[in-house]
């Protein structure tokens, strides 16, 4: 009798995990194949050939972007990560390394999202960038740099770790020491967060980080991936990948969020960046998750996809598909930008492209 019961408890076990890799899959997206959707004018930027993972624009139209990130289950990237700015006005179109100053290992360089703030006391702009020394889910960081434009160099100072941020994905700055993180991975192991995923359980969180406190502002995420601010500071926006949402939330005092909506958007988008202006959210997708492996099929590639989010607090945002390829011109897209009619589209270990916008 113990045997039978034992043999159908297993049965039923395998049945559900049967099952919840059959969601896995779908999650993954891992039938979808979308049209070309190209833009006129699009060319690959020099110099940049693993990857672009995050950037940001500047409003003057020099664009910061993190390069050479290596991740676990990815492609892997020669040497350690590096900071580039690229100006969008300047018609070459050639980006430019910034020299890393002050305490800080470069040799173990390997940067992942970024964000960027203006010191309103003194002007300066602080480049904050979350960094995994040893490549290993579990092991992140977050190093506040000062942008010296004049010397083509960022300068460290200050390293930020904390076992709340144990996978931190990407960031946003609200202040000179302070900011919100993602953590993409429920427990600082891949193989514990991995059995929360097929188990369908929502145990990532979102961070807020202060020299003041560290704490869980929000949880309930499968995978808290891209994190932006509205323009006002208001509203924070973050996407949970795996439900191919991006989240709203309206901060509150004590810096924590409540929910406001979630806006669907029929992909697994990545970082995200927020107009200037407009207010628009601008989303860099992998419309194929299940190709985003370390053994890149050159026959059949992680395509790209930019999606764009209009009047995102309205009843009825505006969901457009602003491109996509196949990944036969760029491959792996994670986050995208606009600025005076270009559009900047970063990726996870491929290149970089500059399109026009129509």
């Amino acid at each position: 009798m113990n045997r039978l019961l034992v043999a159908v408890c297993v049965a039923a076990f395998a049945v559900i995990i049967g099952q919840r890799i059959l969601k896995l899959m779908e999650i993954s997206l891992y039938s979808r194949e979308i049209p070309l959707k190209h833009l006129p004018n699009c060319q690959l930027l020099k110099h940049i050939d693993y990857g672009s993972e995050d950037l940001s624009i500047l409003r003057d139209g020099l664009a910061i972007i993190s390069t050479g990130l290596n991740y676990p289950g990815l492609p892997q990237s020669e040497g350690p990560g590096k900071i580039y700015t690229l100006d969008l006005l300047d018609p070459r179109l050639t980006p430019v390394e910034l020299q890393i100053k002050g305490d800080l290992d470069s040799d173990s360089f390997n940067p992942h999202g970024i964000s960027i703030f203006t010191d309103e006391t003194d002007k300066s702009v602080l480049l904050f960038v979350v960094n995994h020394p040893t490549q290993v889910i579990g092991d992140s960081q977050v190093d506040i740099f000062r942008f010296v434009e004049e010397e083509n160099a960022i300068v460290h100072l200050k390293t930020i770790r904390h076992d709340l941020l144990h996978s931190v994905n990407d960031i946003v700055a609200v202040g000179p020491e302070s900011f919100y993180a993602t953590n993409d991975h429920s427990f600082p192991n891949e193989l514990l967060h991995m059995l929360t995923v097929i188990l369908g359980l929502p145990w990532c969180n979102v961070i807020y980080y202060s020299p003041q406190e560290v704490k869980v502002v929000r949880d309930g995420f499968l995978s808290a991936n891209g994190i932006n601010i509205s323009p006002d500071k208001r509203y924070l926006y973050v996407s949970d990948i795996l439900d191919h949402e991006i989240e709203v939330f309206e901060r509150r005092r004590g810096e924590g969020l409540v929910y406001i909506k979630s806006v669907a958007v029929g992909s697994l988008c990545d970082n995200i960046e927020v107009d200037y202006d407009m207010g628009d959210l601008w989303l860099g997708c992998h419309p194929n998750g299940a190709k985003l492996k370390n053994t890149v099929d050159l026959e059949d590639p992680p395509g790209s996809e930019v999606i764009r989010i209009q009047n995102i607090l309205s009843e009825k945002p505006t969901v457009t598909q602003v491109y996509a390829d196949d990944g036969h011109v760029i491959m792996g897209s994670s986050v995208a930008a606009p600025y005076g009619g270009k559009l900047l589209i970063g990726t996870v270990y491929h290149k970089a492209l500059c399109c026009d916008l129509k």
